[in-house]
């Protein structure tokens, strides 16, 4: 099978289906030239600039734009160069978008996708380095998908492009130039269906977004050390994969949360009381959650570094994990 790179993925998915389905359309800030992340490179040359077009640096606009225009049949796929940025479109996004389909009876949709990278980038401080995820896992109404690979990154944003309700679809900066196996046949990732991407019979990982490849870095030590990880990522947080979530625990007996978001208030949080309302009784061990400190993300790179989770520090709580 080929590699891509995962920025390729994602144009691929976009490519794609503005071809099956003209009503299919992308716009942002700088997406005429492929900025911030190229992810948009390249499409107006072949759908030219009613389909792809740059906007004013208005971000509510932009959201609102693709909220009426869901709403009058059209399939909206705006993007906001950062994911700091999304607190500005809020009202629109969490207000409309995620409301107005049960609010009306069912009477209108809004297939709208939001594209926007979050996370870590390297030196890009406070403003621009979040990682927003669990703030839009508290919003009724609202699909929110995370891919790691670039197989998943196509599959998922094709599925969400196609899908009736909107979807907030968070990439990773970090992973915009990482290669992986693409099929070139057509296929799409279902929401809600995680995907194991190592078993093992010791503990479970349960991974987010780019700390699936931490998960893997650190689960390959942890194998010379004669312990195996299953490492698992649910792939979409909403619709989240509970079932697999809770049948990998049961079997291993421990869990680990993996997130780049800070701690409090976390995605972990919530998988973690997921799996000690439905199958306590299986551990062996307390649930483990590793995060981003609760602080703002330095511009120092040794600071930055200080912040985040890695590898090594999985492997610790692991080992910690492990002696209970």
């Amino acid at each position: 099978m080929r590699e891509i790179k995962y920025a390729e993925a994602l144009r691929e998915a976009l490519a794609e289906e503005m071809r099956r389905d003209e009503r299919v359309f992308v716009f942002g800030e700088d997406v005429e030239l492929g900025y911030a992340f190229t992810v948009c490179k390249g499409l107006i040359d072949e759908f030219g600039p009613e389909r792809v077009f740059d906007t004013p640096i208005c971000e509510q606009t932009i959201v609102g734009v693709a909220v009426g225009s869901s709403m009058m049949g059209m399939r909206p796929v705006p993007e906001i160069q950062f994911c700091d940025l999304l607190p500005l479109c809020m009202d629109q996004i969490c207000n409309q978008a995620a409301k107005l389909r049960y609010m009306s009876g069912g009477q209108v949709s809004f297939p709208l996708v939001v594209r926007s990278p979050a996370g870590r980038w390297g030196g890009f401080a406070a403003q621009h380095s979040q990682t927003l995820d669990a703030w839009f896992m508290n919003v009724p109404g609202l699909k929110v998908a995370v891919p790691a690979t670039p197989y998943d990154a196509k599959g998922l944003l094709k599925a969400a492009i196609r899908d009736e309700d909107p979807v907030l679809f968070i990439e990773r900066k970090l992973l915009y130039q990482i290669p992986g196996p693409v099929p070139e046949e057509e296929y799409i990732v279902s929401f809600g269906e995680a995907r194991t991407h190592r078993e093992g019979s010791d503990l479970t990982i349960v991974a987010i977004g780019r700390m699936v490849g931490i998960a893997l870095e650190a689960s390959e030590v942890l194998e010379r050390e004669g312990v195996t990880a299953t490492v698992l990522d649910p792939r979409t947080l909403i619709p989240l994969d509970k079932k697999a979530i809770l049948e990998s625990v049961t079997k291993t007996h421990r869990a680990v949360i993996v997130e780049e978001g800070p701690k409090t208030g976390g995605v972990g949080g919530e998988i973690a009381a997921l799996i000690a309302e439905e199958v306590l009784d299986s551990l062996d061990a307390p649930i483990r959650r590793i995060a981003a400190l609760d602080a703002p993300i330095p511009f120092n790179s040794a600071l930055e570094d200080s912040v985040f989770p890695n590898a090594h520090r999985v492997v610790e709580v692991v080992r910690d994990l492990m002696s209970f």
